[in-house]
């Protein structure tokens, strides 16, 4: 009868143990209710608890990073798009995150897509496209604020991606060709004033400066003798031939 009663002693022992004992590791921490009261939070470590009387909910700490669900969003310059987001997040304040909110995890879900939805649709779509960040850091800041009585902090969101209509992204590409062929336009025009104006800088040194004109019909000269060409073409030039022409402008008044 008295090893029953001590083997019966050592389950209660065992069992007394096993739902007293808790172990929580370093990134979780332990809210403790005792009858419906809370009396704080405990934890890393070994935690001991009465049976029956206290309830503990463990609550990690470490960054959660959150997908938000793709929205239909309609912009300020009336397109409809879709886009998603994720949330990083953590929780500062174990005991907020219980009592002041039913499932933080849920609450928080909730509350980005509708932050979502309201600040793209504020926005215009070359603003939601162009300035990513800016929209990120406004998600941020109104999520922050709203979760900062859960014991929440937000550190960051992003715009992960943007569904446009396939009218929208055809039009786009259009715009986007056209584009790029005004600015192959405005560069080679750009490239034919400034060979003009080189023209043009050349031509006022050569009428300043005749003897350039010779240098350079040499340097030609030299170019085409350098090439393996079967003929060969002599440019003359024509100041060459002026004595020749002020000869025949005297002798043609004394014949006449």
């Amino acid at each position: 009868m008295n090893m029953i009663t001590i083997v019966s002693g050592i389950i209660l022992l065992i069992f007394f143990l096993a739902s007293a004992i808790r172990i929580l590791n370093e990134y979780e921490r332990g809210v403790i209710f005792r009858l419906g009261r809370v009396i704080g939070g405990k934890g890393p470590g070994l935690i001991i608890l009465i049976p029956i009387v206290d309830k503990m909910v463990k609550v990690s700490l470490r960054l959660i990073a959150m997908d938000v669900d793709p929205q239909d969003v309609i912009t300020r310059d009336n397109v409809s798009v879709k886009v998603n987001a994720v949330i990083y997040f953590r929780v500062m304040d174990p005991v907020k995150g219980i009592i002041e909110v039913e499932n933080y995890m849920y609450a928080t879900s909730q509350l980005a897509q509708t932050t979502l939805r309201s600040v793209c649709g504020q926005a215009e779509l070359d603003e939601l496209l162009s300035e990513r960040e800016k929209i990120n850091s406004q998600l941020q800041e109104i999520l922050d604020t709203h979760t900062d009585p859960w014991g929440i902090k937000v550190s960051t969101v992003e715009v992960k991606h943007i569904d446009l209509p396939q009218e929208m992204q055809r039009a786009m590409a259009k715009q986007a060709e056209a584009e790029r062929e005004r600015r192959a336009k405005v560069i080679n025009a750009e490239g034919e004033y400034q060979a003009a104006t080189r023209l043009a800088d050349a031509a006022t040194i050569i009428r300043e400066h005749p003897m350039a004109l010779q240098l350079r019909y040499l340097q030609t000269l030299r170019e085409i003798s350098a090439e393996s060409n079967s003929t060969t073409v002599f440019p003359i030039p024509i100041d060459l031939f002026k004595p020749f022409l002020s000869l025949v402008e005297k002798v043609r008044p004394e014949k006449d």
